[in-house]
């Protein structure tokens, strides 16, 4: 019969296991921030792991959008709006503002 202090003992590195089993498996989605500012996308270029959350907000003082013809469309995003996309797909993600179509950036999901 196994004394109390071992059964006590077996049952904590039990239940440790079972809690960093469940932790490591338990997949936390990444999120990247890209900021809108001086008619510039910041970063440009970024690269990103499949699942990965990327917001973009404008600390412009006049509208932009974020646009990836086919992929995803923000509306206008006045000062300190934000707009947010999970990119769920491998692939290169190009995008620009619509309303400033020199701004232009990158997302290269891996």
């Amino acid at each position: 019969m196994l004394s109390v202090a071992l059964r006590i003992g077996v049952r904590v590195a039990i239940t440790t296991i079972l809690s960093l089993v469940l932790h490591l498996g338990t997949a936390r989605a990444e999120e990247t921030m890209v900021s809108i500012d001086n008619f510039t996308f910041e970063p440009a270029q970024l690269t990103v792991k499949v699942g990965t959350t990327v917001t973009w907000k404008n600390r412009d003082d006049i509208p932009h959008t974020v646009v990836s013809a086919g992929k995803f469309r923000s509306k206008a995003l006045d000062t300190d709006d934000s707009y947010s996309f999970t990119f769920t797909a491998a692939g290169d993600y190009t995008y620009f503002c619509s309303l400033h179509p020199h701004m232009t950036g990158t997302i290269k999901v891996e």
